[in-house]
């Protein structure tokens, strides 16, 4: 008789049906952390994600192919960047270190280097784990390339790898991201920053987890060091970015996820979104999840032209922007907003109305008085 199915394998199982037989999984980065937990009302996303589908392939098998994404050109500069920087036994990303966030400290001369390799990434997580744990007794500088750490995503785990994680002479951590954008007199894009920094509290999170489990847990810090090219050059520069905001809304936004498990539980026996589905059968699985679309999903979601296209169709006042959303109240669908603005519906005492009917008012004297002088 086979053993009854545990929860945590029975949704493994499920996931696995969603994303279609023998597709691997993609796995859930920081980057796509931080765009998820920017948009938690959008269920579509959480459960492509949560099941590892390719969001990438998924958009261009619906006939909507995605143009978000990194160019080549842009991720072969940004390796070479991250390779000079590391080169050395990271003597160049210590001194850094060292020079923004720690200065007290003794200078990283002889930092331990440790082999984070092993096979798949639950074992690149515990081997980091180890190391994290090790890193932190020693009391000296410890440089991590490329860590594994794991955060709990709506359930399901999420493996994340950051640039590098170093632990100080102290046993405090500290996340680094090196980005291939470049500081112009000591300052960099604000768009970009901001970007990273979202990118950044995600790992930090991360971090929090597995220092909870120790005793006692050691500090992670909550200023983490962002590493760019100095102004033209390949020389690199950094600036230590305050990211407890950016933390405080991820963690919050993580939470309120609903989890992967009640969407797949309310989807249709049979729904798959394997790219290899004929494109009507796909449609019809993917709208069967709702999605929240706004204007910036644009920027960081490849299935966002296929919801915009979907939101337009329907009228829905969420592609016009959040904030137009939020001061249209109970308004839901663009002709409910006209008919309201009209005088055609709505209620008078709404907020919402009252506006609409009144700048409908305006605009119509605007545009007699415009053509009065025309005449």
């Amino acid at each position: 008789m086979p053993l009854p199915r545990t929860r945590e394998t029975g949704l493994r199982q499920r996931l696995a049906e969603l994303r279609g037989p023998e597709v691997p999984a993609k796995a859930l980065d920081a980057r796509a952390l931080a765009a998820l937990a920017a948009n938690p009302g959008c269920k579509r996303r959480a459960i492509l994600d949560g099941a590892g589908v390719d969001k990438a392939a998924l958009a261009d098998a619906l006939g909507s192919p995605s143009a978000f994404g990194q160019s080549q050109f842009a991720l072969t500069r940004g390796n070479a960047f991250e390779a000079r920087v590391k080169a050395d036994g990271g003597a160049e990303l210590l001194r850094l270190v060292h020079e923004r966030l720690d200065r007290k400290a003794e200078p990283p001369s002889n930092a331990e280097v440790p082999d984070l390799t092993a096979i798949g990434p639950e074992g690149r997580t515990a081997r980091t784990a180890l190391a994290l744990r090790d890193a932190t007794a020693s009391g000296g500088w410890t440089l991590l390339d490329h860590p594994m750490l794991a955060l709990d995503v709506a359930g399901s785990p999420a493996f994340l790898e950051p640039d590098a994680v170093v632990v100080h002479p102290d046993g405090s951590w500290t996340v680094v991201e090196i980005k291939s954008f470049p500081m112009l007199d000591g300052s960099a894009d604000p768009a970009k920053v901001g970007a990273a920094a979202r990118q950044a509290a995600v790992y930090v999170l991360a971090l929090e987890e597995e220092a909870a489990r120790l005793t006692p847990p050691p500090r992670v810090r909550h200023h983490v060091l962002l590493v760019c090219p100095k102004d033209f050059s390949n020389l690199a520069t950094a600036s230590a970015v305050d990211i407890r905001k950016q933390r405080a809304v991820t963690s919050r936004q993580l939470a309120r996820l609903t989890r992967v498990q009640d969407i797949a539980d309310a989807l249709p026996e049979g729904t798959c979104f394997s790219p290899e589905l004929p494109a009507d059968e796909l449609t019809t699985a993917v709208e069967a999840v709702p999605a929240t679309y706004a204007p910036e999903c644009l920027s960081a979601c490849e299935l966002a032209f296929h919801c915009r296209d979907r939101s337009r169709a329907d009228g829905a006042v969420t592609s016009l922007g959040r904030s137009v959303r939020a001061e249209l109240g109970g308004l839901t669908t663009v002709e409910d907003v006209l008919a309201a603005a009209r005088g055609e519906a709505g209620d008078p005492d709404d907020p919402a109305v009252a506006a609409l009917r009144r700048a409908a008012e305006l605009r119509a004297q605007a545009l007699g008085r415009g053509v009065a002088a025309c005449r």
